[in-house]
């Protein structure tokens, strides 16, 4: 990890915040961003890339960035609105409302992957960052925790699609699902998979 917190608390910012976002590429469920805020000299053990952490490192790691965090937020947009204003779009301002829901200021943002329109005024954009930022990494294990959890949650309502397994990707058993029921109100029906079989039904 780069210390990217401290160059920033160096040129008088104290207030840091990462922001990541998952789900975009899913047909189902919404696109998730989390937005954090660490106390200066949080530990960043075990903190990273969610995707390359175990649900049970990723579960350990939630409980105590959120234990431990001055503040964090949780921003989404649902299928609905992803088929209405188009997936980056939506992810935008997911992004936008996980910075929102802050009960604090930031006098800097660390925001994974290409600038977001509107977003603050003080972004550092960077690619990889949940790799390379400790608070992108933190904002990372919390909007994967998150988006998983309502996914199980959904797979009780919908458990013909089995989306506790593959969290609403594209994963073989989700298009076979598609293909025997059609798509549920939790699917993004202007992604292509989910057109075709939106068609039929």
């Amino acid at each position: 990890m780069e210390n990217f917190e401290a160059s920033a608390r160096s040129e008088g910012k104290r207030i840091l915040c990462g922001i990541d976002e998952v789900g975009r590429g899913c047909l189902a469920g919404p696109v998730l961003a989390a937005a954090v805020v660490l106390p200066e000299g949080f530990d960043p053990t075990g903190i990273g890339d969610s995707k390359k952490l175990t649900a049970k490192q990723r579960e350990r790691a939630y409980e105590r960035i959120v234990a431990e965090a001055l503040s964090w937020g949780i921003g989404q947009c649902d299928a609905e609105e992803i088929d209405r204003i188009n997936i980056l779009r939506a992810t935008h301002e997911a992004m936008r409302r996980a910075l929102a829901a802050l009960s604090v200021s930031p006098d800097r943002v660390f925001v994974d992957g290409l600038p977001v329109p509107n977003l603050h005024p003080d972004c550092l954009n960077l690619i990889g960052g949940d790799s390379r930022c400790v608070s992108i990494g933190a904002a990372s294990i919390l909007a994967k925790v998150t988006r998983d959890r309502l996914l199980i949650e959904y797979d009780t309502r919908w458990p013909e699609y089995g989306f506790a397994g593959h969290k609403g990707y594209g994963a073989a058993s989700h298009l076979a699902a598609l293909d025997k029921h059609g798509p549920c109100p939790i699917h993004r029906r202007t992604f292509g998979p989910v057109a075709q079989q939106a068609f039929r039904f």
